[in-house]
């Protein structure tokens, strides 16, 4: 045992007045206790109890040196009632990385009833489509789609159920025609994702048969935000989350095309870095997430 613990054990003697009393208290044996006490003895090179059979008294050496354990376990103890206080009060900073479509249409708008539920977070926010290391980078939590869950040491809670659909406004719909089929999405202007691996590569599939296309087109932005808003200026045909254009679609101002095509994996979900003695903030947001979102 080294010796701080060695020190606090020392305390207890001291406190509880014999060996077989402080043994009692730590859950140990008195030859156990007895023990720790002669290795500090050994350490400090002093006496630092006298032992009778009715108990025990310190030395002159002693009690000089338990005033200075006894500082050490007063402020041990104050440690411990401060991380106890801790469970269950989520407070402090809360990192969170999250992509910038989906903070901007869903997370950002949902913090007003987080923040009130729980006064002492703080959200620090980060909008970002790159792939985030949370342990090296000191994230609590980043909101993702669980198809990019490569980590195996990280947990995805999933908060949103989502699918990626094809969509176009209107006005490039007029002016180009409507694609015949899936296929046919390679003879049109296709709005790519530039900062994603594999995005651009658009599978659907019908009927059990998986179709694949790779989009081309002449334009490419490194968020969904941006493909999003490039959809809605008449640009081309755009593949995107439903969280993002459903909207739009019921309004009109985006169309849906191919409506019956599955596309798969594109569920929203939260991402931390392990359950056990997870932070009081970290559990309080995630919970929040996935409440809201499945209440709306």
């Amino acid at each position: 045992m080294d010796v701080p613990s060695q020190m606090l054990t020392f305390v207890k003697v001291v406190e509880m007045g014999s060996l077989s009393a402080a043994s009692r208290l730590s859950g140990q044996t008195p030859s156990a206790v007895s023990k720790q006490i002669g290795h500090l003895e050994d350490h400090v090179g002093h006496r630092l109890l006298h032992r009778t059979k009715s108990g025990v008294s310190l030395t002159d050496e002693g009690r000089e040196y338990y005033e200075k354990c006894r500082a050490l376990a007063d402020t041990f103890g104050q440690a411990e009632e401060h991380i106890s206080s801790l469970k269950g009060q989520p407070k402090g900073i809360l990192r969170v990385a999250c992509s910038v479509a989906f903070g901007k249409s869903q997370l950002i708008k949902s913090l007003p009833e987080f923040l009130e539920m729980h006064p002492e977070i703080t959200v620090s926010l980060e909008l970002t489509d790159r792939k985030v290391d949370l342990e090296e980078e000191s994230f609590d939590v980043a909101v993702s789609f669980a198809e990019q869950l490569t980590n195996q040491h990280v947990i995805a809670k999933k908060i949103m159920s989502n699918e990626r659909i094809i969509c176009a406004s209107p006005a490039f719909l007029n002016r180009h025609g409507v694609p015949k089929s899936f296929d046919d999405l390679a003879n049109f202007n296709c709005l790519r994702t530039s900062n994603v691996v594999g995005r651009n590569a658009w599978q659907a599939e019908l009927d059990g048969v998986e179709h694949r296309v790779d989009a081309t087109g002449n334009f490419e932005g490194n968020s969904a935000d941006a493909v999003f808003k490039a959809a809605l200026a008449g640009l081309g045909i755009a593949r995107l989350s439903t969280y993002l254009v459903a909207d739009k679609i019921n309004s009109g101002a985006l169309i849906r095309l191919f409506p019956d095509y599955v596309q798969k994996h594109a569920d929203v979900a939260a991402v931390f870095a392990g359950k056990r003695n997870l932070p009081p903030k970290t559990r309080a947001f995630v919970n929040f997430l996935a409440d809201r979102f499945r209440r709306n």
